[in-house]
């Protein structure tokens, strides 16, 4: 069960209770919500009855792709870039895009994919780090090691004042 559905159930049996005659606090205690909650909805069921605590659909215009197109797009993009025809296993925005259009029909705005990334697949920004090709993790540890100890003791190691010439 969903939070919603769970807030909703709530809402719901607290109608009950206010047409028991229950106390807020009493109600609050069962429910295992707090007492501003339950005078908030006995407002609403005041006005309107046990149906105006019931979820309304949301407004608005209707998502580009439904949950079952949604989970194919899951399905194809966790096989990875390559398997889609891109030299790097990365996926950006664009790539995303075009995947989506491929499998759905569906254009998406750049706007939308991040959405749809971020919100309903739940993914996350994630940059490379960025390293030089010729990086010697040997050689970085040795001098780490080595050479920096004596560097940082020695009293003219690179300590030394910068003088700027020319100007005015």
């Amino acid at each position: 069960m969903t939070r919603l559905q769970l807030t909703e159930a709530r809402c719901v049996r607290a109608a009950e209770l206010f047409e028991q005659g229950r106390s807020g606090a009493e109600i609050a205690r069962m429910l295992g919500v707090g007492e501003e909650s339950v005078w908030r909805w006995r407002r609403v069921w005041e006005e309107g009855g046990a149906d105006r605590l019931r979820r309304r659909p949301a407004t608005g215009r209707p998502p580009k792709l439904d949950d079952a197109q949604v989970e194919q797009v899951r399905t194809v993009l966790e096989q990875g870039a390559r398997a889609h025809g891109f030299e790097a296993d990365l996926w950006m925005l664009e790539r995303v895009g075009l995947v989506v259009e491929r499998v759905t029909g569906v254009t998406l705005s750049r706007a939308s994919v991040w959405r749809l990334l971020t919100g309903q697949l739940g993914w996350s920004l994630q940059r490379p780090q960025r390293r030089a090709v010729e990086r010697d993790e040997s050689e970085i540890a040795r001098w780490i090691a080595h050479e920096w100890p004596r560097i940082k003791k020695c009293p003219c190691g690179f300590r030394q004042a910068i003088v700027i010439l020319g100007g005015s």
